[in-house]
């Protein structure tokens, strides 16, 4: 590893490589164990040149942005975590009647939408109160309050397994309930482009202060977690089924299923990635002999 080290120092400065760093500092669940390697890219060129060195070199690599959709293993991540945190240039251009928001795969979606708001630019009010980042957003087709990326998203600039650089459109990235072709094509979102339009300032802020009182009303965001545990199966909320299977407060270790919102995880305090992998077998077992419905994990396991 010492030779990978060495490599990873000609592409970037040595404040951005951290060895064996606690992923609980880096994920909004506050747990997993350590990344061999954890570098933060200053530029988009050192993002690209990170991720093609670990390519060439055999090297395990994982990017994210904000960790609010990631749970990391105990035992840490043997390989290189590769973060977006200093990647955040947003621009805005276009038409009076609106324009593309263009931004940086590393921004916070909640900083992306106060931005826009600040423009009168309306279309971004749902994204408020996600903890994610824009590369995320894209990589899951982030939604809330029944809209979704998909609803805003022009395009994206994404990198390959080639080590080529390619701009999506909408429709290439295949964006489903959660999903994209991102992840199963080995793509790096590096910058997206949102299509917003123009609006009333205080009406865009009338309606992210709506959404974000309901967020404090019905979710557990005093907690760390995930966000919601669990993808909504067709016909049915996945809150709704894991209240009925009797599993409302239903703990293991420190992760309990949320009083509040029986769709989230939370630590509780301590808990481990097993608490958490324990809780949520449990949980689908429950469920699947309660309703006959298989619950499918939208939280990322690494």
């Amino acid at each position: 590893m010492k030779d990978f080290h060495e490599k990873l120092e000609t592409i970037l400065a040595a404040a951005s490589i951290r060895t064996e760093e606690p992923m609980k500092d880096h994920t909004t669940f506050r747990i997993g164990g350590p990344a061999e390697f954890y570098v933060t890219p200053k530029t988009e060129a050192e993002l690209v040149d990170a991720v093609k060195l670990c390519r060439k070199e055999g090297m395990p690599f994982h990017v994210i942005g904000n960790g609010s959709n990631l749970l990391v293993s105990d035992r840490g991540f043997k390989g290189v975590v590769l973060s977006t945190e200093c990647l955040t240039r947003w621009e805005i251009s276009g038409e009076d009647t609106g324009g593309v928001m263009t931004a940086c795969a590393g921004i916070l979606l909640s900083r992306l939408a106060k931005e826009a708001a600040k423009e009168s630019l309306t279309g971004l009010e749902f994204a408020a109160g996600i903890p994610g980042t824009l590369g995320g957003a894209v990589v899951m087709n982030a939604g809330a309050y029944g809209f979704e990326m998909k609803n805003v998203l022009c395009w994206a600039r994404v990198l390959d397994k080639e080590g080529r650089i390619k701009r999506l459109t909408a429709e290439q990235l295949q964006l489903g309930y959660r999903t994209s072709c991102v992840s199963p094509m080995g793509y790096t979102v590096l910058e997206a482009g949102l299509r917003l339009c123009k609006g009333l300032r205080e009406e865009i802020y009338g309606k992210m202060e709506e959404l974000a009182q309901r967020r404090r009303e019905k979710q557990p965001l005093e907690y760390p977690s995930a966000g919601s545990t669990f993808k909504r199966p067709e016909g049915h909320f996945a809150g709704q089924l894991i209240d009925q299977a009797g599993l409302r407060g239903y703990r293991i270790g420190g992760a309990q299923v949320s009083e509040k919102h029986c769709g989230f995880v939370i630590n509780r305090g301590g808990a481990t990635a097993a608490d958490v992998v324990n809780l949520c077998d449990e949980v689908r077992r429950r469920v699947r002999e309660m309703s006959g419905v298989e619950l499918e994990l939208e939280v990322k396991h690494i």
